[in-house]
């Protein structure tokens, strides 16, 4: 079953990584984008400067709620909300206009990004505050800046600064999920963003579950502020099979894989939803079999089976 099957027939409430776009109104993304190579995508202020005034006009045309954002020297991060169906031709207008205004500014001919933008899908509290948390460490980890508060080209002062402007980025959809008194949520979030600095974040453009590993380690950090951050109503209403923790996932993949042939109809159904679980968080068919120890046809044989 595709990824994108699961999503439409609501099989899914807690977190997807899309492989292909989902474009569909009221889900929150982490989108990422990198330079092509080892290329810079910017280079001077007037650089992040036009990104920043992009996201703003695109924000406002496409009606996108932007929540945060790490603009880095060869990558970027931000995480929105989108209203409408048109995730999709967002992104295409922002991109393509600052690489096109890149190229003509100084002189250069190609591609300045790396292929697509990759998309998270984020159906998960806690998911949304270790992603967000995650965007301001980047750079401090690159080692751009020893404080997140004091790099110019992120969201993170207007989540934590108490006389933060406002500004057309909306900390609140993230910050009321910590306090509905915003100042108490400021203090919350500069806690838990400090804290998390001792944390190795992994690298998301590398690998596929580094964020659902660092929320795992902000959960045992914070695990009184995580239960009653993931007790509020989900923000999409999905219902159905939830997707079950990385630390479960492992668990429940190696008693399957020492199961070795199985035959009772109750382990069949296990080994399923396992697939399923791997395939919503966009494995694909082979990296699924070397998980479990199967084959691709095993594999595709388990979804075509009622």
């Amino acid at each position: 079953m595709d990824p994108i099957d699961i999503i439409a027939q609501k099989k899914i409430k807690r977190f997807f990584r899309a492989k292909h776009k989902l474009i569909h109104p009221n889900i929150v993304s982490h989108i990422t984008q990198r330079a092509a190579g080892k290329e810079p995508s910017f280079l001077e202020d007037d650089d992040y400067l036009f990104m920043l005034s992009l996201l703003k006009e695109i924000s406002e045309k496409y009606a996108l709620e932007m929540l945060s954002f790490c603009l880095m020297p060869n990558h970027i991060h931000l995480l929105l909300k989108t209203r409408e169906k048109n995730l999709d031709q967002a992104m295409q207008n922002l991109f393509s206009r600052y690489a096109a205004w890149f190229n003509r500014k100084y002189e250069r001919k190609g591609h300045l990004f790396g292929g697509p933008y990759r998309q998270a899908v984020c159906l998960d509290y806690a998911y949304l505050i270790a992603v967000s948390v995650y965007i301001h460490l980047n750079p401090v980890k690159a080692k751009l800046s020893e404080n997140p508060l004091s790099y110019r080209w992120s969201s993170a002062g207007l989540y934590c600064k108490q006389d933060a402007p406002a500004a057309f980025i909306k900390p609140d959809f993230v910050l009321k999920l910590l306090s509905e008194d915003v100042s108490e949520s400021k203090t919350i979030y500069l806690r838990t963003l400090n804290k998390a600095i001792e944390l190795d974040p992994g690298r998301v453009l590398e690998e596929k579950d580094a964020i659902e590993k660092f929320r795992s380690s902000l959960i045992k950090i914070f695990p009184n502020l995580f239960r009653l951050v993931n007790r509020k109503k989900p923000f999409v209403k999905i219902s159905g099979q939830d997707i079950i923790s990385l630390e479960e996932l492992e668990e429940q993949s190696e008693l399957i894989k020492k199961a070795g042939k199985i035959r009772r109809p109750e382990t069949k159904q296990a080994r399923r939803f396992l697939v399923e679980q791997l395939l919503a968080r966009g494995y694909k068919h082979s990296e699924i079999a070397d998980k479990l120890a199967i084959s691709p046809k095993t594999i595709y044989n388990i979804m075509k089976s009622p």
